[in-house]
């Protein structure tokens, strides 16, 4: 699983990638958790609001630092 952490690494992008891997941890999945902070990268992938939170490939969060049982959510809906 590949989840993406976008944004310019504002408190509220921190706290999100935060967020996402105390949700991963007590999962117990197998995902490779990746901050994208580069304008251009984050230009490429569509994101003009941040934070955002991508599950493989998939934009599931715009805007909102998402809570970590959310997060847990995203991850069991994706991983079906």
């Amino acid at each position: 699983m590949s989840i993406k952490v976008i944004g310019t690494g504002c408190d509220k992008c921190d706290k999100l990638y935060e967020n996402v891997m105390r949700a991963v941890e007590e999962m117990g999945v197998d995902a490779t958790v990746e901050k994208v902070e580069d304008l251009m990268e984050i230009v490429k992938l569509g994101v003009m609001t941040s934070p955002a939170l991508m599950i493989d490939g998939k934009m599931v969060s715009v805007g909102k630092v998402t809570k970590k049982d959310e997060v847990k959510k995203y991850i069991q809906s994706t991983e079906k």
